[in-house]
């Protein structure tokens, strides 16, 4: 997807620049591209999006919790890095918001804490107001919707969360829009469903023999569980990007095919022994029993609607199955792997 530019527009104001982007210019006192974008929380998601940017002509700045990861992020692939603490924040970190045109936050909540960068609230809009943000996403989760018996929800669905996650995230996303809202800003809420990708999925999962986790397997007893290719994921951004007149504050972000996880595992399996016969030689792991894991509550059983993802914002999914989605990942892979 060829994304849009802001017409007219520089990213900066007053010849303010980022500090990272100003000592990597060489000399001239431009920015080459009128859009920049800050990712808070440069993980599985905001990493594949600075990429995908990035190859576009974006400035791309972020945000990671550690200086070895900032380290490589800024030196083998050009980003600029600032690190956040969510309990003793960088002050400098969160001003140079502001010098961006848009904005994704990609931090989970956290338990007795809330949303690490929205318990600094007023530092946040005292940073941002005047600036040049105009665009703001926050990225979500399906478990905002609770236990449904497996209905079909849209974004008009009750939320009714059940478990602290979910809980935390719906206050998350009422945080955001609120802050948005109070800044003029655009702002957007994402819904994501299950992410997986390239590195992370369950052809990963078998070919390195892993064993599943307890939250893995009690997650095999679900009915409907609805996913999301990162891929997918990227250009949902960028059609909200380019869809100004999108008046929708928040979209489901799922694909097609909301499906046991225990449909997803053999198909995958399926995939690695087609490509290399005989290299699943304990799939016993993977096919622990869900029995004697004890159910903490309810199980969240919905199926997704994606409506307003296609119709509003334009979007063909790139993977609207997990097959699909599989399939394009062990289609990258040269060799099997295990660590």
């Amino acid at each position: 997807m060829e994304l849009c530019r802001i017409s007219g527009q520089s990213a900066f104001k007053s010849g303010h620049l980022p500090r990272n982007s100003a000592t990597r210019m060489t000399g001239s006192p431009e920015v080459k591209s009128p859009n920049r974008i800050f990712i808070a929380g440069m993980g599985f998601v905001g990493k594949a999006l600075a990429i995908d940017l990035k190859k576009q002509g974006w400035g791309v700045s972020g945000t990671c919790t550690s200086i070895t990861k900032k380290k490589k992020l800024e030196e083998e692939m050009g980003f600029d890095m600032y690190l956040f603490d969510a309990y003793e924040p960088d002050v400098a970190t969160i001003d140079v918001m502001k010098f961006h045109t848009h904005a994704v936050v990609s931090i989970p909540p956290i338990p007795g804490v809330g949303d690490p960068m929205l318990q600094h609230e007023q530092l946040l809009k005292k940073a941002l107001l005047g600036g040049n943000l105009q665009w703001l996403c926050y990225l979500s989760s399906t478990s905002v919707y609770g236990d449904c018996g497996g209905a079909w929800v849209d974004e008009d669905y009750p939320t009714n969360p059940t478990r602290e996650v979910g809980k935390l995230r719906l206050a998350a996303e009422k945080g955001w829009l609120h802050l948005g809202q109070s800044l003029g800003l655009s702002t957007k809420v994402f819904r994501l469903g299950g992410i997986y990708g390239p590195g992370r999925s369950a052809v990963d999962t078998i070919i390195k023999q892993e064993t599943l986790s307890k939250t893995q397997r009690m997650r095999g007893d679900k009915q409907f569980t609805s996913r999301i290719h990162v891929e997918d994921i990227c250009q949902a951004i960028k059609a909200s990007i380019c869809a100004s007149s999108s008046k929708r504050e928040i979209y489901n972000i799922v694909d097609d095919d909301p499906a046991p996880r225990e449909a997803v595992f053999e198909y995958a399996r399926y995939l690695v022994d087609k490509k290399w016969p005989g290299w699943i030689k304990h799939s016993s792991k993977q096919r622990e029993s869900t029995a004697t894991v004890m159910k903490d509550g309810l199980l969240g059983e919905k199926r997704v609607c994606n409506a307003h993802l296609k119709n509003e914002l334009g979007v063909r999914l790139l993977h609207p199955s997990y097959r699909s989605g599989l399939q394009s990942i062990i289609d990258q892979m040269d060799k099997p792997f295990a660590t």
